[in-house]
């Protein structure tokens, strides 16, 4: 049997298994049944959706090409910022599922006042948005090499797959298709380092290539530090608010279940994203340049193995597609619960609810899709994405959780200037002639976006008066800063 016969059959299967496990879970009676499966879901399984989350088209894709040009420090470029976001999030988590609202901008609302809420809702569709984009280029892509059709196809055929069981069991059909995602992609990860490892002859080998094509410091964890910080600072601090991980918090039974979601997903980042980074240094005996596919989707075609073939492909695709549902699902949640319960029809039924939320995930995968359509850079729409919530996001919700003195229009202004400012630098990014005192996408940018959004919010705060009852009693329910 061919080898894309059987990669279609294999992959025929599983998704017949999450379209299964959608309408399995279809059921919904409530919005918080529907996007936090009632609270019901234990700490080890929210840290396996967690980590499908994150691990995912990025990190098998990119991270290896990167680690194939630059060694051991590109565990710098996702490694770092994630487990920088996953410490943060560990110190917040008791607060956020303290507070108990379903999404974070009502936990907004909670701090801060209705217009706040509403300006983080837009930079959360905005984020959910772009993430979902970027995971479609990279399965269009990605369905691209490995079949005879076209990358407008691959986006398509990629999309439909995720919302199809997307659509029927929400988030928990999100959190079980994510499991079995998860196992599929952690297989695969697993056999592609040891297939690199094996023909590439190992860590000695690297390090005679790497002297050969003269790269100092490919096996240095610290080699060119800087050059990365840029990613460390907007990613790191953008992943730690981003809602689709809140939204994880949120479901946990209890504060401690959300705490220790975050130990053990921090603690199985480490050797995931390794692994990921070794894989590409391996690599680096092997191919002499990148292909033009990606080294990860040339090394599955090119295995003799039909079936293994098969197996690896549908691994990687289920890595990719964990990222995407889990994004365009939390993009879903706000769409539903902060514009249209909050400002569009407030006494709708739980059921009409849940009707809303299955068509606004529709909508969020059809835009995402269309813009994937028209745009291919994976890495600059990642950027532009996590700009949005550092410049405009970050401080507002991180400050309100440990700031009495923070109000509501110091967190609008500063929130305000985060959206001018990303605007501004993506239409630079577009290509829009305008001026600028400062390097796309560089740590210069990342850093004065976040200080003159926290400088804004701090001299705001003590130029305007405040709700300093609502700021003290939403701090005391978080309970942050009692262990």
């Amino acid at each position: 049997m061919p080898s894309t016969t059987i990669t279609i059959l294999l992959l025929s299967l599983y998704l017949l298994a999450l379209i299964v496990i959608g309408i399995w879970n279809r059921k919904s009676e409530s919005s918080e049944d529907f996007f936090l499966a009632s609270r019901k879901l234990p700490a080890w399984l929210l840290a396996v959706t967690f980590v499908a989350s994150w691990w995912g088209g990025g990190s098998a894709i990119d991270l290896v090409d990167h680690a194939h040009k630059n060694g051991l420090s590109s565990f710098w470029i996702y490694g770092v910022p994630v487990l920088l976001a996953t410490a943060l999030m560990f110190l917040f988590a008791k607060g956020i599922r303290n507070v108990g609202s379903i999404s974070q901008p009502q936990l907004m609302e909670q701090r801060y006042n209705n217009k706040v809420s509403l300006l983080l809702t837009i930079f959360i569709i905005i984020f959910m948005v772009i993430g979902s984009t970027v995971q479609i280029i990279v399965v269009g892509k990605f369905f691209h090499a490995f079949f005879d059709i076209s990358y407008e196809q691959g986006a398509i055929l990629g999309t439909l797959i995720v919302l199809t069981y997307s659509l029927f069991g929400g988030f928990k059909g999100v959190v079980l298709t994510d499991l079995l995602q998860f196992v599929f992609f952690l297989l695969t990860g697993v056999l592609l380092f040891y297939m690199t490892y094996d023909q590439s002859g190992g860590i000695e080998a690297v390090k005679v290539t790497a002297i050969t094509n003269q790269k100092e410091g490919y096996i240095s964890f610290f080699t060119n530090v800087s050059d990365n910080l840029a990613y460390v600072i907007t990613f790191g601090t953008s992943w730690m608010i981003q809602a689709n991980i809140w939204q994880r918090i949120s479901a946990a039974k209890k504060a401690v279940d959300a705490k220790k979601m975050m130990i053990i997903s921090f603690i199985a980042f480490i050797p995931l994203y390794l692994m990921v980074t070794y894989t590409g240094m391996f690599a680096s005996v092997l191919y002499e340049t990148v292909p033009k596919s990606g080294i990860v989707p040339d090394l599955i075609s090119n295995i003799p193995n039909p079936i293994i073939s098969a197996v690896l492909f549908v691994g990687l695709s289920a890595a990719i597609m964990s990222t995407m549902d889990s994004l365009i699902n939390t993009g879903a949640l706000s769409l539903t619960v902060d514009v249209y319960q909050r400002h569009i029809n407030p006494n709708a039924s739980p059921s009409h609810n849940v009707m809303i939320g299955r068509i606004s995930t529709f909508l969020l995968g059809a835009l995402a899709l269309l813009i994937a359509l028209k745009i291919q850079s994976v890495l600059r729409i990642s950027w532009i994405g996590s700009d949005f919530l550092t410049s405009g996001a970050f401080i507002p919700l991180v400050l309100g959780f440990l700031w009495v003195r923070g109000t509501s229009k110091a967190a609008i202004i500063s929130m305000l200037f985060g959206l001018f400012f990303s605007t501004y630098n993506l239409l630079v990014a577009l290509g829009l002639d305008l001026p600028v005192a400062w390097e796309t996408a560089s740590t210069e940018q990342a850093l004065i976006g976040i200080s003159i959004s926290f400088f804004l919010y701090v001299i705001f705060s003590f130029l305007t008066e405040g709700d300093m009852e609502k700021s003290k009693k939403f701090i005391a329910k978080a309970n942050i800063l009692n262990r």
